[in-house]
């Protein structure tokens, strides 16, 4: 029988990433991929940026992710946001996960790891969240130099 995961989800521009975190030995693969073998350096530390706080704990869980779209730093955030979201059980509807590696004190401190390492991490980007700004440039702006 193989073991139960949980899918966490996050999004960066037009990447979206799926994270599926298991009880496990410290494995990390990104599409089928060891996370160690992913040719971009910058890319790679940004998305075990996450699992650097987790320190010893590391060892006790396995993390796969899907990643799909946008170019390669696009979908290294979008991978970071999603395991940091999968290490401290993070879901949309604030539902607690049912079958998580870590208990509800250990995520809690993750948590707090995380936000003081990087608040965007946990939320995502805040740009998506502002709305648009009264007297700002409209569409024919934008696209044209000029009116003339």
């Amino acid at each position: 029988m193989t073991p139960k995961t949980e899918i966490y989800f996050a999004t960066r521009k037009t990447s979206r990433a799926h994270v599926y975190i298991t009880k496990g030995t410290g494995r990390v693969r990104i599409n089928n991929v060891p996370a160690e073998m992913i040719p971009q350096e910058t890319a790679r530390e940004v998305i075990l940026g996450p699992l650097e706080l987790l320190g010893e704990l590391r060892s006790k869980v396995d993390i796969s992710v899907r990643v799909k779209g946008g170019g390669f730093m696009g979908q290294a955030y979008a991978a970071a946001t999603a395991i940091s979201r999968a290490l401290t059980g993070w879901t949309k509807s604030k539902k607690e996960p049912k079958e998580h590696p870590f208990t509800k004190p250990v995520r809690t401190d993750l948590k707090k790891k995380i936000n003081d390492f990087d608040k965007h991490l946990l939320s995502g980007d805040a740009r998506r969240k502002e709305p648009k700004k009264f007297g700002g440039p409209g569409a024919r702006r934008r696209k044209q130099k000029s009116y003339r």
